[in-house]
């Protein structure tokens, strides 16, 4: 089985000419349709808000877009707040998750108006000693513990995790928030990752649901949203079903009116920071064949890197390859995969692999590449190990033209952070001279 990327080869090709590889594309088409769906599956719920992970793709042209149907910023330091009030969102378009906390950043989340998700319930106190008084609508992050389950088996293991309050403590917390002026309380879970079902969002509800309506009863708190987080992932593997949002967003729906509505609690506003499903699929990161090799395997060397993705070199993730001119062969699907290789980047690691033993058309010197599915966690999160620098972000317009939207490192950047010492500044001159 094979993917289709959003660009073809003629397209691909003159973008490589202005953009010079490697690069991350962006298919502005995909990302609006995507939003728009998202929007329309949880149209049922007057309240209902998207705030994009930022953690997922950083790049505010990218984030603007979202912006553009109403779906805020979820954020996790001082950074990203500093990013999302750059571009003019502020206030409860902003939703602050994060864990071991820094007082700058609970400050920072403070003078944004941002809603602050507690993480902790020692956090509680330390928010008020830093950042102030806690304000009217706050939100805590639950952890039920143990395994979480469907019905298609484990799904992640939440008692393994760091984040989050055990339900007591969560109880104790809503009472001290509202001992302290809170007036409008959220509860928030993450508690799998990249699913690639449409049943965790609903599960997900009626836990969160059930919760809310006990935290209300039991507290006095006035419960007036529930976020559910993240988690809905996308298919990596061709041969993966992807997930409805249409389905999840009736599914969460029976759920809130079986739930929720015959608790007196219809007007609970629905909240989630899907990151991966909003971007993932499109982005892809471009790259060109430089060198072949054949020792005990065959290699193909490319001129991108672990610096451009690091998910394969991390933790084995899957990004499925496209060899641009051999996607559509006779079946109209692909071209045979007549052969096998190691696609390597140049980094000095030998787990700078963007797949192993894989099973590709032949690969000649010069050929694009498209490695799908990079739109989330992908440039984001880069480095620049061995001085490798990160490439450049390339969005594509819906009427085929292209929009530099970051521009490559150069030396210059990486040397940047020296310039407090002679031997920095020594080093940008140098640099300057010989170039």
């Amino acid at each position: 089985m094979a993917k289709t990327p959003f660009v073809s080869k003629d397209q691909l090709v003159a973008i490589a000419k202005q953009f010079p590889t490697p690069f991350h594309l962006y298919d502005e088409a995909g990302i609006r349709r995507n939003m728009e769906a998202v929007r329309d599956a949880f149209a049922w719920n007057p309240g209902f808000k998207e705030y994009f992970a930022v953690k997922a793709n950083p790049n505010p042209r990218l984030i603007s877009i979202l912006h553009e149907y109403g779906a805020g910023c979820d954020c996790s330091s001082e950074t990203e707040l500093m990013l999302a009030g750059a571009m003019g969102i502020a206030g409860h378009d902003i939703m602050f998750s994060s864990n071991d906390t820094p007082a700058d950043d609970f400050r920072l989340a403070a003078k944004l108006g941002a809603i602050v998700n507690f993480d902790d319930i020692s956090h509680i106190d330390f928010f008020e000693r830093v950042a102030g008084p806690i304000p009217k609508t706050v939100s805590c992050r639950f952890n039920p513990g143990g395994l979480f389950q469907l019905a298609n088996g484990i799904m992640d293991n939440p008692g393994d995790s760091k984040y989050g309050m055990t339900e007591e403590q969560l109880f104790e917390a809503f009472r001290m928030l509202v001992e302290r002026g809170a007036e409008n309380l959220g509860i928030h879970a993450f508690l799998a990752s990249n699913t690639v079902t449409n049943d965790y969002y609903p599960a997900l509800a009626r836990i969160l649901f059930d919760l809310a309506v006990r935290l209300q009863r039991e507290t006095g708190a006035h419960v007036t949203f529930v976020n559910l987080s993240g988690g809905v992932g996308i298919p990596y593997r061709p041969e993966q079903e992807p997930n409805d949002i249409h389905v999840i967003g009736e599914g969460v729906r029976r759920a809130f009116e079986e739930v929720l509505v015959p608790a007196g609690m219809g007007d609970v506003s629905i909240f989630c920071e899907m990151g991966r499903f909003m971007m993932g699929p499109y982005g892809c990161l471009v790259t060109r064949t430089l060198h072949e090799k054949h020792i005990y395997k065959d290699y193909i060397g490319v001129d991108a890197s672990a610096v451009d993705l690091i998910r394969p070199a991390m933790y084995g993730a899957y990004h499925h390859i496209t060899v641009m001119g051999q996607e559509n062969g006779p079946d109209k699907s692909s071209a045979p995969a007549t052969s096998t290789y190691d696609i390597t980047g140049n980094l000095c690691e030998n787990n700078d692999k963007f797949a192993v033993d894989r099973a590709l058309p032949r690969i000649d010197i010069d050929d694009l590449l498209v490695i799908h599915d990079t739109g989330a966690h992908g440039y984001s999160m880069g480095y620049n190990y061995n001085g490798r620098l990160r490439s450049a972000e390339v969005l594509l317009h819906e009427d085929g033209t292209c929009e530099l939207i970051r521009r490559a490192e150069t030396p210059a950047d990486y040397f940047a952070t020296l310039d407090v010492a002679p031997t920095g500044r020594q080093l940008l001159n140098n640099l300057k001279n010989n170039s």
